[in-house]
């Protein structure tokens, strides 16, 4: 008699490699409890994690000459075309490489962090400068953005806090679609250096979490990080797929009609 539970019997996920990077100021925090949450759900399913803690590690955030080493002194910094010289050459500042080793090695990449002034906190919207180079996250030596570009086959997924409440993101919320809110991200990095970004988990009201609501959020991220490599993708309409014309813009007619704004770039679903 197969004395198995139905959790036993289910075929195990292949081992994955995730990245999870986080961004809060304080360790105590609710995204800090957020990002612990989720290594140790993730290592006890079998994962292999890495954390980059970003102001752990005291982060530089700002794109400067230091990061190429090679570049002359006395010529302009032209930063793309630096930034490629540098990452094809294996010429990286030590801490940009370390970070575009890890990137290289996950499966899945996990931004933790909470929502500031509509979008991420300085030292992670520094670590996206410094990392995605030229070369890296795009670029004319790599496959084009928007579709399995150069960082293809990997999964994405944004963890936010945000202190407004959920009804103020909707269509008709002051705030503006959430989804709207994180186009930059979702659209702009994700899908334009080739990964497949999930729809992203939010905990809103995040000034006010009691440990009830936490746990309840903690159930709800745990069936989020369940289906990180079972979960559809947000369905982005790529680059090279006959939606757009050789100037970038979407052909006529291909949306349903009546979709208007970021919704135009991704296919319907249903």
């Amino acid at each position: 008699m197969n004395t198995a539970t139905p959790q036993q019997n289910r075929p195990q996920p292949r081992q994955k490699k995730i990245l999870v990077v986080s961004a809060h100021p304080d360790p105590r925090s609710l995204n800090a409890a957020l990002t612990g949450f989720a290594v140790d759900h993730l290592r006890a399913a079998g994962h292999e994690v890495r954390v980059s803690d970003l102001y752990a590690m005291k982060w530089k955030a700002v794109v400067d000459a230091d990061d190429f080493p090679d570049h002359p002194g006395d010529q302009r910094l032209d930063v793309m075309n630096a930034s490629e010289r540098a990452t094809l050459a294996g010429r990286l500042s030590p801490d940009i490489a370390a970070e575009q080793e890890k990137v290289r090695w996950s499966d899945a990449v996990i931004l933790q962090f909470p929502m500031w002034w509509f979008s991420t906190p300085a030292i992670l919207k520094g670590w996206i400068d410094r990392v995605f180079t030229s070369g890296f996250g795009y670029g004319p030596a790599v496959p084009p953005p928007y579709s399995e570009s150069t960082l293809g086959g990997r999964r994405a997924l944004v963890s936010v806090t945000a202190g407004a409440r959920e009804s103020a993101f909707s269509d008709r919320g002051i705030h503006g679609r959430f989804a709207d809110v994180l186009h930059p991200l979702q659209h702009g990095l994700f899908w334009f250096t080739g990964m497949a970004p999930l729809e992203p988990f939010a905990v809103y009201d995040a000034n006010e979490v009691s440990e009830e609501a936490f746990a309840a959020q903690k159930r709800a991220y745990r069936q989020r990080l369940d289906g990180l490599f079972t979960d559809e993708p947000v369905p982005y309409r790529t680059l090279v797929g006959g939606d757009y014309g050789r100037d970038m813009r979407l052909l006529p007619g291909v949306e349903p009609q009546g979709t208007s704004g970021f919704a135009l770039h991704a296919h319907p679903r249903g």
